[in-house]
């Protein structure tokens, strides 16, 4: 089992047994416990919990710098107007594509969708489009086709 999914694991294991659905960790401590470096547990912080994937992260400065990670029950609508409020006005194909991947593995769309979605953003689609408009091109289409699902 790779570092990253046993930090992954233990974090959601602390979730799990939070009353809250929250945990707070000091990174030197679950770092140290784990046998890792904290900017392992960086990486995970960022790339595992996110708001895209259900996580709302708050960092604590002081006392040994806590952070404090809180799993959010969404409904559809609400999770999928929050994807669209993290989106910006810009998206590169690589987060277009996790995007998605996300969305698709969290229930918010289905397989169908995320082919389709996936599709109509590729950059085999939008090679008319001066490479340096695509990425706003993308952006704009993705928010429109997880509005059209509210």
């Amino acid at each position: 089992m790779k570092m990253s999914d046993i930090i992954t694991s233990r974090i959601l294991q602390m979730l799990e047994q939070s009353e809250y659905n929250t945990a707070e960790i000091q990174r030197n401590e679950l770092a140290s416990l784990l046998g890792c470096v904290p900017s392992q547990i960086n990486y995970v912080l960022s790339s595992r919990f996110t708001p895209e994937h259900g996580f709302l992260i708050e960092s604590r400065r002081g006392g040994g710098g806590y952070i404090k990670i809180t799993r959010v029950r969404l409904d559809k609508s609400s999770a999928i107007m929050h994807i669209i409020n993290s989106i910006g006005e810009r998206l590169d194909s690589s987060s277009a594509r996790i995007l998605i991947e996300n969305s698709f593995e969290s229930g918010l769309i289905s397989n169908e969708a995320a082919a389709l979605m996936q599709s109509a953003v590729s950059n085999t689609v939008l090679r008319q489009i001066p490479p340096e408009y695509r990425d706003y091109y993308r952006a704009a289409a993705i928010k429109q086709m997880l509005l059209t699902l509210i």
